[in-house]
């Protein structure tokens, strides 16, 4: 189903083939890695979740570039023994072929349901790790970790839980490292959208809160 407030398009190669997730009234949905490069030459590693009508013709791989078209969207996953946010591109469009290997854009809109967190790095660049609450149909919403950076930092920095916002950009991914209990540190991926531009939208319902950390998959 078209959302105009939550759309993303990227253009990539999956990384192996998709695999069996789940299944949501007898359809099957496959998870999958797509490669998506940079300008810069960097690759961001994006999960994908794939209704299997989509894959009517047979499970695309190898170096074959897919054009993916859908929404962003979010479930909770117990790891570890605690909840974490998970985010996939859930594509609603896929075809193979195109010229520009480097398309990853996201448009959003949707409300605060944190307060703006507003720092710099050690080397002085300014960030503002925002999560914006996007509404779905039939009541659900996904909650999408967005960051601004820069100029677009201390604008985003004055806005207030419940303001609503227009975001577009780009799902990067992020390498870091956690300190475990033990000692240990773990490497983990994080994904957000990274803001090109974001601007105030009128004022309408705000989507649900944070709901708590449950198993759910985002084709339901």
């Amino acid at each position: 189903m078209e959302n105009p407030s939550n759309r993303m398009m990227a253009a990539g190669r999956l990384e192996g083939r998709p695999e069996l997730s789940h299944e949501v009234m007898n359809e099957p949905f496959y998870t999958a890695t797509l490669l998506v490069k940079r300008l810069s030459g960097a690759i961001d590693r994006l999960p994908v979740t794939l209704p299997g009508k989509l894959l009517a013709d047979g499970l695309p791989g190898g170096d074959e570039l897919l054009l993916m078209q859908g929404q962003v969207r979010s479930y909770n996953k117990v790891v570890e023994g605690a909840g974490r946010l998970m985010v996939t591109l859930f594509v609603q469009h896929l075809s193979p072929g195109g010229d520009n290997d480097t398309l990853n854009r996201v448009e959003l809109s949707g409300a605060l349901c944190k307060p703006p967190v507003y720092r710099s790095t050690p080397f002085g660049r300014e960030i503002c790790d925002l999560m914006l609450a996007v509404n779905r149909a039939f009541g659900k919403s996904d909650y999408i970790p967005c960051i601004a950076w820069g100029r677009n930092a201390q604008f985003a920095a004055r806005f207030h839980v419940g303001d609503r916002l227009r975001v577009t950009g780009r799902l990067q991914s992020r390498e870091y490292q956690k300190l475990l209990e033990s000692g240990e540190y773990i490497v983990r991926n994080a994904f957000e959208v990274s803001c090109f531009t974001l601007e105030p939208e009128a004022a309408q319902p705000l989507a649900q809160p944070v709901p708590e950390a449950v198993p759910e998959h985002a084709g339901e």
